[in-house]
């Protein structure tokens, strides 16, 4: 059985190839690699081979991460904010993709520590407009966008998305489409966006013919989950 340093290479290759593949350059695609549920001994692991991007979507699981790891790591949120845990999010992490409303970019900005970077904002559009998910309508986007990057201590970077499963690629490729068209809709209007935080294991490929600047991946580099935090 592969172990966690040879599916990180086999993904980083998959992500090196469909660079090819569709004209971007190499090493314009940056891989996430989804930790949550797993141990920081497995983050030390793929660390150790030479990850440096991370992603967590349960606060205290994180937080115990972050504080007990003495190795400089990129943290990124990607799960769903509540409001009584955004100052955690706010001096813990180095980006945020799941951002839909302006309260929740209010309180992070006042929250992050002046000392730190300004955090890094991707806003969470709805592609699929599916009830089930959190984010914005795409007909919501600019406003919040306009918004957001006011804020002090934030730096809105653009979009990110989860597209409602599919698994036919020239549909993957339509849906992936409309997002980097908004996001082009938002430099548009003067905004200076750079990401496009989009793809996962079953449509990265999709998502990088279409522009993506970040991929999420944790099970085909970690392997199967074994359980669920509260």
């Amino acid at each position: 059985m592969a172990n966690i340093r040879q599916r990180l290479n086999q993904v980083l290759q998959q992500i090196r190839s469909a660079e090819t593949r569709h004209k971007r350059a190499q090493g314009s695609v940056t891989l996430l690699a989804v930790s949550k549920t797993w141990p920081l001994e497995d983050i030390f692991t793929a660390a150790e081979a030479g990850q440096h991007c991370f992603g967590e979507s349960y606060v205290q699981e994180a937080i115990a991460k972050v504080d007990a790891n003495p190795i400089t790591l990129e943290w990124h949120f990607i799960g769903h904010i509540q409001s009584n845990k955004s100052r955690d999010i706010a001096t813990r992490f180095d980006w945020v993709h799941s951002i839909d409303r302006l309260k929740l970019a209010k309180r992070l900005s006042e929250q992050r520590p002046p000392e730190l970077a300004p955090l890094n904002i991707c806003l969470q559009v709805n592609i699929s407009e599916e009830q089930s998910k959190s984010g914005l309508q795409p007909n919501d986007v600019l406003q919040l966008a306009l918004q957001v990057s006011d804020l002090p201590n934030l730096k809105l970077r653009g979009l990110m998305a989860i597209p409602a499963p599919c698994d036919n690629f020239d549909q993957q490729r339509a849906v992936f489409s409309q997002v980097r068209e908004l996001q082009q809709q938002l430099i548009d209007q003067g905004l200076d966006l750079d990401t496009l935080s989009m793809g996962m294991s079953g449509d990265m490929e999709a998502a990088i013919a279409e522009g993506a600047t970040i991929v999420r991946v944790g099970t085909a580099i970690f392997g199967q989950r074994n359980y669920q935090p509260s």
